[in-house]
């Protein structure tokens, strides 16, 4: 018997679920379209739950975005029942390869800023952004501008802008001095 734990967000659009295994074993994935989900099994059984937004692969969660016209009491025992069906097949979460989609491109004079960013990223921003159900990516730095890309639970969160600009920016400002900007794309 597989135990899914559910856990709130922020956003009160998304719940998060814990299968109490890996499921993905690196990066994070989202999935709004049945096009995009053909990659992986378990986003298309999520997709085709009728109420289901997007969805968003952590390394050991599932975000679950609902459209705003549902309400999770109907709509949980779905998402749960799908989550368990796919887990006891044993088909793997992501079938083939994934292309990652890249930023823009980078200054190389902004190799060792750009480093820095992405340490703070991974090491104290991205972990604590996992625990609400999201994921923040790095997607440029231009002119002092750094751009990032909010996804999962903190994708449309109510509360998304302030993390972004009095918890994120506020960060990386203090560590790196030539940052004047954070903005989410």
């Amino acid at each position: 018997m597989m135990f899914i734990e559910t856990e709130l967000t922020p956003n009160p659009e998304t719940q998060k679920f814990l299968p109490g295994q890996a499921v993905l074993p690196t990066g994070s994935m989202t999935f709004e379209t049945d096009e995009e989900a053909a990659v992986s099994p378990l986003a298309t059984a999520l997709l085709a739950v009728e109420g289901v937004k997007s969805i968003f692969l952590g390394a050991d969660f599932i975000a679950v975005t609902k459209e705003e016209a549902e309400d999770w009491i109907d709509l949980k025992p779905l998402v749960l029942s799908s989550i368990m069906q796919f887990f006891t097949t044993g088909q793997p979460v992501i079938e083939g390869s994934i292309e990652v989609a890249g930023g823009m491109e980078d200054n190389p004079e902004d190799a060792e800023i750009i480093l820095q960013i992405k340490d703070l990223l991974d090491q104290k921003i991205r972990p604590a952004v996992a625990q609400d159900g999201g994921d923040i990516l790095y997607h440029g730095f231009q002119e002092g501008v750094v751009y990032l890309k909010m996804q999962g639970a903190c994708s449309g969160c109510p509360s998304a802008t302030i993390t972004l600009k009095q918890g994120v920016e506020n960060l990386l400002k203090y560590y790196i001095p030539e940052i004047v900007d954070v903005q989410a794309i």
